[in-house]
């Protein structure tokens, strides 16, 4: 298996295992969220997403992301350490910096 690869899945199963610790997730869950974080991830990467997912509040946003660097605004240090329970995006209708926390992510389109 190359480098790589197995970086990829110890990167996907540390973020599960932490969705079973923290969230109560049974593994089959978490590795499901997981692998759609994976996923959604990449996919900004490349072009805007749209997805969907729940807000502390408890209602589902629709939202339209992206992090690519041709789009994104300026980053500025807010001299805070990241969160590994959020996935900060690149809101493309507020044209701003947005979050979420990764364990609400419901699916990408």
């Amino acid at each position: 298996m190359s480098k790589e690869r197995k970086s990829t899945l110890r990167e996907i199963m540390q973020m599960a295992w932490s969705f079973v610790k923290r969230n109560g997730f049974t593994m089959a869950e978490a590795l499901k969220c997981a692998w759609r974080n994976f996923k959604l991830k990449a996919a900004m990467k490349m072009r805007i997403v749209q997805f969907f997912f729940l807000k502390v509040d408890g209602s589902t946003r629709q939202a339209f992301g992206t992090l690519q660097t041709s789009v994104m605004g300026e980053t500025k240090g807010s001299g805070r350490k990241p969160n590994d329970n959020l996935q900060v995006y690149w809101d493309c209708e507020k044209s701003e910096y947005r979050s979420f926390k990764k364990c609400n992510l419901i699916k990408m389109v």
